[in-house]
Formats: structure tokens, sequence, C-alpha cells
């Protein structure tokens, strides 16, 4: 399998640490939708990242996706990074809904911020938007205080791997905009996480 995107890009990040969580061998192409636009849209049209080309040939698209697909390839080694308690699947899944959001939000910003003209920024719009990020990551800070998630290779699940992700992809491109001081439990958490091999493997930077 080969992932084609930039570890910049969070939504990458997330599928190439849990290829790696779930022992799924795969080839990483660093190439970019913006830098080289061209070359992405000979391995998919579409340009969108990340892509997965699967061992046959079949182009997968959308981090969602192909981290679902990978729990398929992981399920006879009974690998999985989704709960299988009904109960606490759902929790987890609000937990990554909360991190999608915040990975949005925070890539909205990055577009406005870095790809539109600055007389060309409509504040209001700027305003909802962080509003909205930060309504995400004060959400998930209550969840982590009320209830702390495992933080280690063979314990974290998706919900782990998404949040830590999220938070990271946030102050790296928006520093100052979400305080870390307001966020102890969903920020030590994620220090915890990137500290893992599994993470330090697939540097953002």
């Amino acid at each position: 399998m080969q992932l084609i995107g930039m570890l910049d890009s969070p939504y990458v990040r997330r599928v190439a640490i849990s290829l790696r969580l779930l022992g799924l061998p795969f080839e990483h192409r660093s190439i970019s939708v913006f830098r080289t636009f061209e070359q992405f849209r000979e391995i998919n049209p579409v340009v969108k990242a990340p892509s997965l080309v699967c061992d046959d040939g079949e182009v997968l698209m959308d981090s969602s996706l192909i981290i679902e697909y990978a729990e398929t390839l992981a399920a006879p080694r009974g690998r999985s990074l989704m709960p299988a308690d009904t109960a606490a699947r759902q929790h987890a899944l609000r937990l990554i809904g909360l991190a999608l959001a915040a990975c949005e939000k925070s890539v909205q910003l990055v577009y406005e911020r870095t790809l539109r003209p600055a007389e060309k920024q409509h504040q209001p719009w700027i305003d909802r938007v962080q509003s909205q990020l930060q309504a995400a990551y004060a959400a998930l800070e209550q969840e982590f205080a009320r209830r702390p998630l495992a933080c280690s290779s063979e314990r974290i699940d998706q919900a782990g791997v998404t949040s830590a992700v999220a938070w990271q992809f946030t102050h790296m491109l928006l520093p100052g905009v979400v305080e870390r001081a307001a966020h102890p439990a969903l920020d030590a958490f994620a220090t915890a996480a990137e500290r893992l091999p599994e993470f330090v493997a697939a540097p953002p930077a």
C-alpha cells in the first residue's frame, strides 16, 4: 500500500499513525496537493489528501474511510483501534467527531489566513469558525478530564490518535488561538501521545 500526502496534514498523519499502530506495512509518499499538484493528480485525479493506493492499485480517499479499510485488514490479526463494546464505541465516536471538527475548523482558519488576500477576509466568518474551533476543544477537554484515555502503543485508540493529532496541528499552525493552559487534560494526553514511537515515526513538520 502507498499512503499519498504530506504529514503536515492532520488527516494524512492520523492515517499514517493508525496504519503503524495496526501493524500494517505501507509506503509513505510525501506528495503535496499544492506544490506537486500535477504529480498528485496522476495518482488521484481528485487530488485529495490522504489518498491510499491499495495493493491491487485501487485508490481510496478520505482519512476516515481509509482507516475503516485499514481496520478491516487488521481484523483477522485481532487488531483494532476502535472499542468493541457498544457504549465505549459510542464515546470514542463522539471524541473522534469533536477532534475532526477541530481539524476542519483549523484548516479553514489556516486557508483563510494564508490563501485569501487580506482585503477579502471576512472577520465575522473568521470569528465564527474560531468560536467553533474553541468549542470543539472545550468539549474535548471536558471529556478527557471526565474519562481519561489510555496512552500507550498497545492501548491508545482512534479517539486518542485523532485528538492528539488535531491538537498538535492546531498549535503548530495556529499558535495562540487555543490556550494550552485552559485544556490541561487534553494537552497532557497529546504531549504523551507525541512521544509514542508511532507518532515519532510520522513527524508533522
